[in-house]
């Protein structure tokens, strides 16, 4: 594994923002432009068959740039952060390797912040009764119940996580309900403080 100091020269560009600004176009001409390869950056950009409502690029947008992480799982499996971070990282340097800049998109903070930041997350554990519980709490209730509960007890995690988000919403709660700490605390800042890439941010 590269040393740190090594690493922190590696360059990432990322583009980010809300819903609806533009984020797909704007990565796919800055690829263009760059030489890069797009890794999405949106929660629920990862699953195959959710094309409806969530901007998924469609073949023809993405102007035979290649993107990752779009459709790589089922919408039933659950899909964390932590291996989100695994995963990004690992192509981010797969990508430098074949002469490419890597090209993190999105609106999903939390995933932007695991890959570029030196978080380290902890092991929590699961309980799937309490997880069908609250899933059927959120089919009677509301998705956005669900959310609010969770701005109660762990803010800052609910700032990140969009309230349609029911698999990570829930999962926060169920960290937190399992613990009695927020879902947040258990991404702990690594020891070393150095910066992971060399950042170029833009924010739309």
């Amino acid at each position: 594994m590269k040393d740190k100091a090594e690493h922190a020269m590696e360059p990432l560009i990322v583009i980010t923002g809300p819903t609806a600004t533009g984020k797909s176009e704007v990565g796919v001409l800055v690829a263009e432009q760059v030489g890069g390869e797009i890794i999405s950056a949106d929660s629920m950009l990862l699953y195959r068959r959710m094309d409806i409502g969530t901007a998924k690029p469609t073949l023809m947008e993405r102007r035979g740039i290649p993107h990752h992480m779009i459709d790589i799982t089922e919408p039933d499996q659950e899909y964390s952060a932590a291996l989100y971070q695994k995963e990004a990282r690992r192509l981010i340097t797969e990508i430098l390797l074949r002469g490419n800049l890597p090209i993190l998109v999105g609106g999903t903070g939390l995933y932007i912040k695991a890959v570029i930041d030196p978080y380290e997350f902890g092991a929590t554990g699961s309980a799937p009764a309490l997880r069908e519980r609250l899933l059927m709490e959120a089919e009677q209730d509301g998705y956005d119940r669900l959310h609010r509960r969770l701005s109660e007890v762990d803010p800052e995690a609910a700032a990140k996580l969009h309230p349609r988000d029911t698999r990570r919403v829930i999962r926060a709660l169920e960290v937190y309900y399992l613990t009695g700490r927020p879902a947040s605390s258990y991404m702990k800042p690594n020891q070393y403080h150095l910066p992971l890439y060399r950042l170029f941010m833009f924010g739309l």
